[in-house]
């Protein structure tokens, strides 16, 4: 077997490299269309592939950003001049990253609750996606806070799929991007979310030991600690910030390369400022603490473009803030007064 342990340490570092983070331009065909309809447009392969060429060709964005995660019909897509996405991203020093999982089903016999599926032939796809040009991989894992909910049986589930995505991520070569997400969309309070977190972190770390990961070159894809966004009493960006990096320090081994954050329907702005607000209060984390969000980034670039080629240039320059002050808040440098200069 090839030894990759070299190749995977660099990337690995690379994807959470001082002051950039990960932009995830990978939704599936019905979270597209969704995010099409909200502007007008129909979820066509072209109109997919230009939205994704103007993402992906953003001058300027490799100053913040490291890598990009693609969807399977992305990765094998080519810009408006013929060259491969995941070339384009090569050449401006972006690594090109790809979702392997094949979504969340229900979980048998847990009512309300999901499994992440996708395991099988993933070694032959993991092979073709590196022939392709990916460096890292991701796969996310649905936690659901409900009444009775998340059971230990859930939990444990979705850690044990992630650990073997994981593993077999490495022998290809590529680094796992483990994302188990605790979501916000119920009326739960953030100690819920702290409690559930933090159980889910603990099993999924335990799984990716027995699972002989690499925790080395593996990167971490996780929601913050917040309040469920039906819960009437909304946590303040100060105590979203103590309490994440409260929960990430009693789980995450030191040994970890970063945690990156995903936005899970947090408003653009307010994911930034969640991110800044952790980064200035504690400057001596063991891991570097960065985003990989999609709609947090995207959404004001979505609103730019409208599906037209003449909002390009907008769309972009909408695209380059984000990512700007985001890369800010990895230092914990972002403030609210930047949204002015837009």
């Amino acid at each position: 077997m090839t030894d990759y342990s070299q190749q995977l340490e660099q990337t690995a570092k690379a994807m959470v490299a001082q002051s950039k983070g990960i932009l995830a331009i990978d939704e599936s065909f019905p979270t597209i269309e969704k995010r099409f309809k909200s502007i007008g447009i129909e979820s066509t392969e072209e109109n997919r592939r230009a939205y994704r060429d103007l993402l992906i060709t953003n001058p300027g964005s490799a100053e913040y950003i490291s890598g990009m995660i693609l969807f399977d019909e992305t990765i094998r897509q080519a810009t408006s001049d013929g060259i491969p996405f995941s070339k384009a991203l090569i050449d401006q020093g972006i690594m090109p990253g790809i979702k392997v999982d094949q979504g969340a089903k229900d979980l048998a016999g847990h009512l309300g609750e999901k499994v992440t599926e996708g395991l099988d032939g993933l070694r032959e796809r993991l092979a073709e996606y590196r022939d392709l040009g990916a460096k890292f991989a991701k796969w996310r894992a649905v936690i659901t806070i409900g009444k009775g909910i998340p059971t230990n049986g859930c939990i444990h589930a979705n850690a044990h799929a992630l650990a073997r995505y994981a593993a077999l991520c490495q022998e290809a070569g590529i680094v796992p991007m483990v994302e188990p997400e605790t979501l916000m969309d119920a009326d739960n309070n953030i100690d819920t979310c702290y409690d559930v977190t933090e159980k889910t972190l603990n099993s999924l770390f335990s799984e990716l030991e027995n699972q002989g990961v690499t925790i080395e070159h593996t990167i971490l894809k996780v929601n913050m600690v917040i309040s469920g966004k039906l819960c009437p009493e909304q946590a303040g960006v100060d105590e979203v910030a103590e309490k994440t990096v409260k929960c990430l320090k009693a789980t995450v081994p030191s040994s970890l390369p970063g945690i990156v954050f995903l936005s899970g329907g947090q408003s653009a702005e307010l994911a930034t400022a969640h991110l800044n607000a952790m980064n200035a209060a504690n400057p001596d984390l063991p891991w570097p603490l960065s985003f990989s969000y999609g709609r947090a980034l995207q959404e004001p670039c979505l609103k730019a473009w409208e599906g037209k080629t003449e909002n390009v240039g907008a769309a972009q320059k909408a695209l380059l803030h984000r990512e700007k002050c985001n890369s800010l808040a990895c230092n914990g440098k972002y403030t609210d007064d930047m949204e002015n200069d837009a």
